[in-house]
């Protein structure tokens, strides 16, 4: 995959109305991003609270391209329950999805259900990685249940992509390990080290993840997680698309907001050069955050 025909540049309402023109006279595009989504527990999926982000997603321009952060279904990545209880709350948004798998998508061995419910939308080969261009943006999409290490396929595919796509101004890559982490479940994830330092090398910009359910934003970091406003690659968890929501420990180093009880999708308007980013929060949470930064020059 490389530019999505389907996408039309989108100028989004409210925070996001102001200077809607980019810098280089284009729209901004709004995208939506969110993981750990579809856990029915043997009730109807439109009791879950998968149903309740779905609505936030509905609400959002319709042409929206949708970031999928991985364990998209619970608890075994099957088949039955792609279609049972992921089918009838985000099925509807199938065309304009953009998934990477998580560990229980992986819950049949190689991802396979996973595979055949998403289809080509997951990417050639089912390998689970893969990219697309949206205006001055490259956006990368990968796989954090195979090998990220430096020299392995997927890193050496990585570098050979970021490589083809230096003219973009922008670069956001997500996954669902996140590799940094202040909650008490899951935590730091080593195993996008190597990439964290490929996306580095190349000056990426955002990385977006899930795994943890929660709502954790970092500060950009080098690395080695150390603060680095100049050229750090800014992280979000956003492990909130309906999966029972997880606690925090100590905060880590950069992290510079924490969430652990809301469900809700986190909304990105890319633009020439900056990014803004929203939290809009589901039915029954209050919860929010925005902000808007620079890429990296």
């Amino acid at each position: 995959m490389r530019q999505i025909g389907l996408l039309a540049a989108t100028c989004a309402a409210s925070l996001f109305a102001a200077g809607c023109q980019g810098g280089s006279g284009a729209a901004p595009i709004a995208i939506l991003a969110v993981g750990d989504i579809a856990q029915c527990g043997g009730r109807p999926a439109a009791d879950s609270a998968a149903a309740t982000t779905a609505t936030v997603v509905e609400a959002q321009a319709p042409d929206m391209p949708l970031l999928l952060l991985g364990d998209l279904v619970y608890a075994s990545g099957t088949l039955a329950e792609y279609q049972n209880c992921y089918e009838p709350t985000y099925g509807r948004f199938m065309a304009r999805s953009f998934p990477a798998p998580g560990n229980h998508d992986y819950g049949v061995p190689g991802g396979a259900d996973y595979y055949t419910y998403f289809g080509a939308r997951a990417g050639p080969d089912r390998r689970g990685y893969y990219s697309f261009d949206l205006g001055s943006w490259h956006i990368v999409s990968l796989n954090s249940n195979v090998d990220m290490s430096t020299g392995s396929a997927q890193e050496a595919w990585l570098r050979a992509d970021l490589r083809a796509a230096r003219s973009k101004k922008c670069t956001l890559a997500y996954w669902h390990h996140p590799r940094f982490s202040s909650s008490s479940t899951h935590g730091d994830d080593p195993r996008s080290a190597d990439v964290w330092k490929t996306l580095y090398e190349f000056g990426a910009d955002l990385v977006l993840v899930g795994h943890d359910h929660t709502y954790e934003r970092f500060a950009p970091q080098d690395p080695g997680a150390a603060a680095d406003p100049a050229r750090g690659i800014r992280q979000f968890v956003i492990g909130t698309g309906g999966a029972a929501l997880y606690a925090f420990g100590a905060p880590k180093s950069n992290s510079e907001v924490r969430a652990a009880g809301s469900f809700g999708v986190a909304k990105f308007v890319l633009d020439d050069g900056r990014y803004r980013w929203e939290f809009l929060p589901a039915a029954g949470s209050s919860f929010s955050d925005r902000g808007e930064a620079s890429c990296v020059p």
